[in-house]
């Protein structure tokens, strides 16, 4: 039976790792995540549980462990944030072209310079393109399924993908919450023990792992890789089902809110959606046909649930908390845009950067977000189709 709790959202995802019964945690203490191991730490040491702590000298090394010990057929976790997760970069591609069911949980935090331990999300952003599962989760609620979920989901011998579960650095993860915690048994039956796959590492058993990839097999790898990940789709939906018909808690690849005659729609990912919906309220509240989409899966990208999501949409405007430098906008907002290329009806799509290096995103700029949208609705013409919100002047 689930139990309601208050509990700091970087703890939510300890809890979940512990439930999950990993094997190994490979650690390195990095703001905002450091509580997040931390807590694991504790329960390791207190004896609540049996897991090999690993206390490595880097976020790359904290990757190689995991990548180690997952090839052998444990069941892995581990935790960063910025730098941290630059430092891993190389690791990341290991890890996923090997077809490792690592989860991480990164604690979303702006890269430097200058040195800004602040949540945005630049981290992840610069690691989008390495070939893991990522979800965007808003709350300690859920942080925590999410975490249960992505083991089920990278273990599936369908998928075999690491995945990264993103939050906000200290709007998220140092915030105390509400949480529905499930307990061992409810966790054991969602979660069985993770199967040690055929291929694994054994000494009785020599295999070889990551050798050259010589030019004509490396495309046929790399496609490989890309098929696997967009096919993840099918197995996510189905443990999304399986989830919410045991604790009555569904997810999708979208949360739609207000959005049944939103002329135009707010999209964005993370912890600022609650301040989103806030706006959204507002607006309604003069009669405005606002709507607000979270995108929790970003990787593999869920085109199809937002061509549907978007079907009467006028002007869809996408936040950014990330800038692709010297580029067209941010991340989302072109990967957004490709997507709906070839659509001959299609909503204008306008971009916003907004919160970087943990600057807060208020109900004030959505409302100006709508404001700039409604004047695009009317066909005004706007220098650029993405757009600083908070640049003081």
């Amino acid at each position: 039976m689930a139990k309601r709790i208050a509990i700091e959202c970087a703890h939510a995802a300890s809890l979940a790792a512990k439930l999950a019964n990993v094997d190994v945690i490979a650690a390195y203490p990095i703001t905002p995540q450091t509580h997040i191991v931390e807590k694991l730490s504790e329960y390791v040491a207190n004896g609540e549980l049996d897991a090999e702590y690993i206390n490595v000298e880097s976020e790359h090394s904290a990757m190689s462990a995991c990548i180690g010990a997952s090839a052998v057929g444990a069941r892995c976790f581990t935790a960063t944030a910025g730098q941290g997760l630059a430092l891993m970069h190389e690791m990341l591609f290991i890890a996923a072209g090997n077809r490792l069911p690592i989860v991480m949980t990164v604690a979303n935090r702006c890269l430097s310079p200058n040195l800004s331990i602040w949540g945005d999300q630049s981290d992840i952003m610069a690691s989008r393109d390495c070939g893991w599962i990522m979800f965007f989760a808003e709350n300690a609620q859920e942080i925590f399924d999410l975490v249960l979920q992505a083991f089920k989901i990278a273990e599936d011998e369908r998928v075999l993908l690491p995945v990264a579960i993103n939050f906000d650095g200290f709007y998220v993860t140092h915030v105390i919450e509400s949480l529905e915690a499930l307990d061992q048994e409810e966790v054991n039956k969602f979660l069985p023990p993770r199967k040690i796959p055929p291929h694994a590492l054994h000494p009785d058993h020599p295999t070889t792992w990551g050798p050259i990839g010589l030019p004509d097999i490396q495309t046929e790898l790399k496609k490989q890789h890309d098929e696997a990940l967009r096919n993840s789709k099918n197995v996510i939906k189905e443990v999304w089902k399986e989830f919410g018909d045991l604790f009555g808690r569904y997810y999708e690849a979208l949360e739609l809110y207000r959005m049944e005659d939103a002329e135009i729609a707010i999209l964005l990912m993370g912890g600022s959606c609650g301040t989103a919906r806030v706006a959204v309220d507002r607006l309604r509240e003069k009669n405005e046909k606002v709507g607000l989409i979270k995108l929790r899966l970003f990787r593999p990208f869920p085109s199809e649930e937002l061509f549907e999501a978007t079907k009467n949409v006028k002007v869809l405007a996408v936040i950014d908390k990330s800038i692709s430098i010297g580029g067209v906008g941010g991340p989302l907002f072109t990967e957004v845009r490709a997507a709906f290329y070839d659509l001959e009806a299609r909503p204008k799509i306008i971009g916003f950067i907004a919160g970087l290096g943990g600057r807060d995103v208020k109900v004030e700029d959505f409302v100006n977000v709508a404001e700039k949208s409604k004047k695009v609705l009317a066909g005004e013409k706007i220098e650029k189709d993405f757009m600083f919100l908070q640049v003081r002047e």
